[in-house]
């Protein structure tokens, strides 16, 4: 095959059950249809995983997918992956993304991607060095927490220069909520640790020393240079974010009154001058810290310098963890979400859904559905961090009401009854991260038709609540959120950072995503071209979700979005009326070619997108 750009053309296949390890090549096809890590992964997971598999069975599969810009220089890019699978929160499609060097470093290995799929018999992790891979017996780390398994594999490996994807109890135990880690970052959202453990899979660990090759290598090389001073001069990606991470945006988004508290019964926080970037930066901060090659160095290492938490120390709080384990669930101690998101990463929980669990059963608690006796005996009122940090050791043993909160709010719900259905926020069995979604339409009909779920990575707020574009107006957002969501697809198939969507475009494909994936590519597109890609992994995302029985009745909002409106502060007033939502919802399946009935992308927009073969299985 003819080598593209700067593709490894290779694919390691890893069967657990037998033992058989297996190289295949990157088709033509693969390449020139769907271009990389989300696009591979999606296609992947609807070929090879059935309808209706078991998410936590022996035919469900792990899929980690790198894209042709990884191993480059290109800055906030270069470095990143993604993992798919099918999802045991919601059993829907998950695709996960996350940063460090694993990316790059499975890219120097000479694999465009890992597939892994059987179930081993006993624990074992998979280690991959260039050619050389090898299943290796895990008895030594199964029961350690994630950081404790990276360095307990690198000590066995007597290798220092790896990188780790790895499980911690959670993931285990098989919780719905957990995740996997890779170094100090996760790929977050529904389930993957789960996965994970459902194979006796303990971690992948990667060493790589082949060089990323192209022929117009220093082309990209130039243009990576022109990205670097673009990021060193825009206010985002050179001076807000370096200074004080994602966790700037608690206060931007509660100025505006939409920073979800309270399990989002309101979206003004009194206490969110305690957990804010600036009073982390202030009062606990370390250092900053870096993906392998990013410029930016979002990431900040705090410490609590005095009080009950005093020591606790991670790199992080983000953003959503503020929110999820902070304003959502009253807590304005920025040393217990400290410690709480230290033990989410040791523990390897997603943080946004732990939190927003704990929130719900918070709620639930201060209006009588669950009591003292529900609750093992913890006084579980909104503010509450003792109760917090408790809460998730509990979730990821599976101990106590922590067995029922690490089912995901959905299935809270529905086994605590009583109403507590409408205390679950979730989008598709997916909780709702950060973003509201009735102060922002944008942002709701994003959330409504993701195919992930609760997801703020498919629909995206940033130019609303930038004020680039009405965030007061309504009519045509769903129009605008497909031209979001065709951007988010293919950035996710180049997999670059959400922090530099200000510099490649924040609410259309733009002309450097086009130069950017010709470049590293070597295959000419325009945008038009590139449209009908992410059209085609999307609705192939779509269809992976209609054959486990999804239709338009599931693109919807949690009750309380749409009947009652934020109470108080800034936005008061506002939410997403069901009468909005369903125009929204038509303005989308008319943009994207799908049917305004079920839901579904027509036969006429699948044969357009080179899916016919998805026909029979959807149309049945």
């Amino acid at each position: 095959m003819k080598k593209y750009g700067t593709y490894a053309g290779k694919i390691l296949r890893v069967n657990l059950s037998n033992g058989l390890i297996t190289h295949e090549a990157l088709s033509e096809e693969l390449i020139k249809d769907y271009i990389g890590g989300n696009g591979f992964g999606t296609k992947f997971l609807f070929d090879e995983v059935p309808a209706k598999a078991d998410p936590l069975g022996v035919l469900n599969k792990i899929f980690l997918f790198v894209g042709p810009a990884q191993g480059t220089s290109l800055p906030a890019i270069g470095s990143r992956a993604a993992l798919f699978t099918k999802s045991p929160l919601n059993n829907r499609y998950l695709g996960t993304y996350f940063g460090g060097n694993f990316g790059s470093k499975l890219k120097y290995a000479g694999y465009d991607g890992i597939i892994i799929e059987g179930k081993s018999s006993k624990p074992v992790y998979v280690y991959i060095d260039n050619d050389n891979v090898e299943i290796k017996d895990a008895g030594q780390i199964w029961g350690l927490n994630t950081f404790e398994a990276q360095l307990k594999i690198q000590e066995l490996l007597n290798e220092q220069d790896v990188s780790t994807v790895t499980i911690g109890k959670a993931g285990e135990n098989q919780v719905k909520v957990s995740c996997t880690i890779a170094g100090v970052h996760a790929a977050g959202r529904g389930g993957s640790g789960a996965v994970f453990g459902s194979k006796n899979l303990k971690a992948i660990t990667v060493k790589g020393s082949k060089d990323v090759t192209a022929d117009n290598i220093e082309e990209i090389e130039k243009y990576s240079n022109e990205l670097l001073e673009r990021m060193k001069a825009n206010p985002g990606t050179g001076k807000a974010l370096p200074t004080y991470g994602t966790a700037a945006v608690v206060t931007v988004n509660n100025q505006l009154g939409m920073l979800g508290s309270y399990n989002w019964q309101e979206e003004v926080f009194e206490g969110a001058g305690n957990i804010t970037g600036t009073y982390l930066r202030e009062n606990n901060f370390i250092k900053s810290d870096a993906c392998y090659g990013c410029p930016i160095a979002c990431a900040k290492v705090n410490i609590v310098r005095e009080g009950k938490y005093e020591g606790a120390m991670n790199v992080g709080p983000e953003y959503e963890t503020l929110f999820s384990l902070g304003s959502n669930c009253g807590i304005d101690n920025v040393g217990a979400i400290i410690k709480g998101d230290r033990l989410c990463d040791e523990l390897g929980l997603d943080t946004i859904s732990s939190g927003a669990v704990i929130s719900m059963a918070m709620e639930c608690y201060e209006k009588g559905l669950l009591t003292l006796e529900d609750t093992d005996g913890i006084d579980l009122k909104f503010g509450n961090d003792e109760a917090m940090l408790s809460l998730l050791e509990d979730i990821a043993e599976k101990r106590g009401l922590g067995a029922l909160l690490g089912q995901g709010t959905k299935r809270m719900g529905e086994i605590i009854g009583k109403g507590a259905e409408d205390y679950a926020i979730h989008v598709k069995g997916m909780e709702v991260p950060a973003h509201s979604a009735r102060g922002v339409p944008g942002m709701a009909i994003g959330y409504a038709t993701s195919n992930r779920g609760g997801t703020h990575q498919d629909g995206r707020p940033t130019a609303e609540r930038a004020g680039a574009v009405d965030i007061n107006k309504i009519e045509g957002k769903g129009y605008y959120t497909v031209d979001i969501q065709r951007m988010t697809t293919l950035s996710d198939c180049i997999i670059h950072c959400r922090m530099t969507e200000g510099i490649l475009g924040l609410t259309a494909i733009s002309e450097d995503h086009r130069k950017l994936l010709n470049l590293v590519t070597g295959i000419t597109r325009n945008i038009d071209e590139l449209i009908d890609v992410a059209d085609r992994i999307y609705s192939l995302q779509r269809a992976f979700n209609i054959r486990e029985g999804e239709s338009r009745v599931d693109d919807a909002l949690p009750k309380r979005f749409t009947t009652q409106p934020i109470p108080s502060g800034p936005a008061a007033g506002k939410y997403m009326s069901q009468e909005n939502l369903d125009k929204l919802l038509d303005e989308t399946y008319e943009k994207r070619g799908w049917d305004k009935k079920t839901g579904y992308p027509t036969k006429e927009t699948l044969v357009r997108l080179g899916l016919e073969y998805v026909i029979e299985e959807i149309y049945k």
